[in-house]
């Protein structure tokens, strides 16, 4: 049994309520690549009625919703997130973690593989809901 500290990770209620309460998902790491797992998760998400929002560089048009540059862009076309959805490498999440936070979202979910603890409690202790090392489409399997 695992002893990582399920505040950071998302505990099973935690998991469900920003699954169902969230409606807006920026989705960082979310190009017009159809290799990618941001890919395939975001039209899941768009399945599971969410409003997905891309996030990357090239401010791409992904799945009929435009891309922008950096969260901040985003918030200012479209306001604040429900949540952020993160497929960067661990070693660069911190930044968006502290963007989520700086622009209101309610939650961020790090994607499979993606841990940075340090990074989950300063969104937990900005007021937000965590979710770390975890799938959506896992959960809804």
């Amino acid at each position: 049994m695992s002893s990582r500290d399920s505040r950071l990770y998302g505990d099973a209620a935690t998991v469900q309520r920003v699954l169902e309460a969230s409606h807006v998902w920026f989705v960082v790491g979310l190009g017009n690549n159809p290799d990618r797992d941001a890919y395939d998760i975001a039209r899941l998400l768009q399945s599971r009625g969410k409003r997905i929002v891309p996030i990357y560089p090239r401010a791409e048009v992904v799945h009929g919703e435009q891309g922008y540059a950096t969260i901040t862009d985003a918030v200012s076309a479209v306001g604040a997130p429900d949540v952020v959805d993160m497929f960067v490498r661990a070693d660069r999440v911190g930044s968006f973690v502290d963007e989520a936070i700086a622009v209101g979202a309610n939650a961020v979910w790090l994607q499979l593989g993606v841990i940075d603890e340090a990074a989950a409690q300063r969104a937990l202790d900005s007021g937000l809901d965590v979710v770390m090392d975890n799938c959506p489409a896992i959960v809804w399997r």
